[in-house]
């Protein structure tokens, strides 16, 4: 009996052991279609094996690998995986010949990635120190060498060699990463990392090659040397060239979040560092800033919802590149003003303070100049920045952030949801669907295709009633998401049944604003049908305004059934204050996101989301 008592509580124990393990990555990249320039050199991936060397971040005794084919058109096929500890950082192939592990997948040694797919190795125990330099060894089966999924800013060397072999002397060397995506190591509960979103400056363009110096690695390493923090590891999703809202290179940083930030294992804090590229090449950088902004609030508020704590740091001073304008730098301006004194931020990051020019705050200090080009960094800037990072945000034990900015003012306007359009009589045709990054996290899908003809069924009809306070021209703007030119129309009326009359060249392959009716309307109540014209369009939002520029983001907040107009017969001054469910509070309220409705003179009402502490 003793003896099954001790084999028990054996048991417990080791139960007791897992469970406060977790996975946590300790090196990742963010993957993307490698371009012409960037692909594999000669002899090429297939039939040929590749030695590509990370530096992880933290330690750990057990380990596994993830590998990407995610933006390939074809399977790739995986013969065999090594794991080693590189005798460099990158500057030779030379491994530690005694560490070599083999890699299984399922049990088996070798595997097939299939087209835009992704595969994970069977843990396997390789003690690693923290910032370990690792040899991940590939020996391909058949592989595209033009339809690449990889990381090209690697800024560490990769070896090439033709054949099955382990035998690098010789190799064909090339700066870039192929397949691999993230290395994982099970850590205590209490470890955890920190995923970096960024483009070029976070990649690391300006700093050494093969020395691991970008400010991500400076960071690293501090947190590392820290007691309090020894448990952080850092995970660099930059990508170079990138941009926040669409263009670039890579998948935008508006599609590629939910992949890069949170769906990383054990990440426990997030830092945004992007925009720089978008505010470059900005048409109006004010506007451009906001709908950045508008993207940050979509990741912070789904973060939070993971109780991810959400950094933003400031974007760095570029006057001397061809980026600058006065335009430009007002963008800049706006969005690093958002981010110093927004409290949907859990912590700031003055990387501008600390690298811009005291006596000329729109261009860096000269010292940290690379290649005179006024925007990347040296290695000296890199070391600064990674310096600069104040690492007691990584020892908050406050619950994230709950407030909600309030929505700027966006004249007289009315927010309708498309999901509260679809009844049990009417828009039943239409697929409900869920998307984080859909207002409210729904939408709707047009599913049948009525390209010949306006829709007579109300299945296939969704009807907005509203109320304007005043004769004048108003604009109807749809947020919408539209993929390819034959899934981007919908058939529009107002104050009378559909017609073949239909709002075409609606397309945006993420959710955006169009704008789908603009007309004179009279003081009184109105009614906006809406019908599916092409399937797979898909509707998230409406907004009625007199504003004739479109909004950006998720825009206002719809407003509840109960005050789902533009005017109202409350005074003049009265400020009500509504739940998200739209139920009025008549005392004080406790702390939480709220409607409140301002009531204007002239009749129309301004209505923001805001946050009461």
């Amino acid at each position: 009996m003793k003896k099954l008592v001790l084999v028990f509580a054996c048991l417990v124990a080791s139960s007791v052991a897992i469970a406060q393990s977790h996975w946590v990555g300790t090196w990742g990249t963010a993957p993307q279609l490698v371009e012409n320039n960037n692909n594999p050199p000669s002899p090429g991936l297939s039939g040929n094996s590749l030695r590509q060397i990370v530096q992880v971040s933290i330690g750990g005794e057990r380990v596994r690998l993830k590998l990407t084919n995610e933006f390939s058109n074809g399977s790739t096929q995986i013969k065999a995986v090594e794991l080693a500890y590189a005798k460099t950082a990158g500057s030779s192939s030379a491994i530690d010949e005694s560490s070599v592990v083999s890699l299984t997948f399922d049990g088996n040694a070798g595997v097939t990635i299939p087209a835009k797919g992704k595969v994970v190795s069977d843990p396997v125990e390789f003690h690693l120190e923290g910032r370990q330099n690792v040899a991940i060894t590939i020996h391909y089966g058949s592989a595209s060498s033009t339809n690449v999924s990889g990381h090209p800013g690697s800024r560490t060397t990769s070896y090439l060699k033709q054949g099955n072999t382990t035998n690098f002397s010789g190799a064909t060397t090339t700066d870039h990463w192929y397949n691999i995506l993230a290395l994982e190591v099970e850590a205590p509960e209490d470890a955890g990392a920190v995923a970096i979103l960024g483009n070029s400056i976070t990649d690391g363009r300006g700093s050494t090659t093969n020395q691991q110096n970008r400010w991500p690695d400076v960071l690293s390493r501090r947190l590392l040397a820290n007691e309090p923090t020894s448990h952080v590891a850092v995970l660099n999703m930059g990508i170079g060239g990138n941009c926040v809202l669409g263009g670039g290179l890579g998948p935008a940083a508006v599609n590629r979040y939910q992949r890069d930030l949170l769906g990383q294992e054990g990440v426990k804090w997030i830092i945004l560092f992007e925009a720089v590229n978008d505010l470059g090449g900005a048409q109006n950088g004010v506007q451009t800033a906001k709908r950045i902004i508008d993207v940050y609030k979509q990741i912070i508020r789904e973060a939070h919802q993971k109780s991810i704590y959400v950094f933003g740091a400031t974007v760095t001073p570029f006057k001397g590149n061809n980026y600058y304008s006065a335009d430009h730098e007002k963008g800049r301006s706006t969005l690093n003003q958002w981010i110093r004194s927004t409290k949907m931020l859990d912590g700031v990051i003055d990387f501008d303070e600390a690298v811009r020019n005291p006596d000329n705050p729109e261009a860096m200090q000269s010292q940290f100049l690379f290649e005179n080009d006024w925007l990347h960094l040296n290695a000296k800037g890199y070391e600064t920045m990674g310096g600069c990072i104040d690492l007691s945000l990584f020892t908050k034990t406050d619950p994230v952030s709950e407030v909600e900015d309030e929505v700027e003012e966006y004249g007289e306007a009315l927010w309708i949801e498309a999901e509260d359009l679809r009844t049990t009589t009417a828009g039943t045709a239409y697929r409900l669907q869920e998307d984080a990054a859909a207002s409210k996290g729904q939408y709707l899908e047009t599913v049948v295709q009525t390209a010949n003809g306006a829709p007579t069924d109300s299945a296939y009809i969704l009807a907005a009633n509203f109320t304007t306070p005043k004769t004048d021209t108003y604009y109807v703007y749809a947020r919408v998401k539209c993929p390819t030119w034959d899934d981007d129309s919908y058939y529009v009326s107002l104050d009378g049944a559909l017609t073949n009359n239909f709002v075409n060249g609606l397309q945006t392959a993420s959710w955006d604003w169009k704008e789908i009716y603009h007309g004179s309307m009279r003081a009184g109540e109105h009614k906006l049908y809406i019908g599916g014209r092409e399937d797979g369009a898909c509707l998230d939002k409406l907004c009625i305004s007199t504003n004739p520029e479109a909004p950006t983001g998720m825009g206002g907040t719809a407003t509840p059934t109960a005050i789902n107009r533009l005017t109202t017969d409350q005074p003049a001054g009265q400020v009500e204050t509504y739940s998200i469910d739209g139920i009025r509070q008549t005392n004080s309220v406790a702390p939480g996101i709220y409607i409140e409705v301002h009531h204007k003179s002239d009749g129309s009402m301004v209505v923001r989301k805001i946050g009461k502490r």
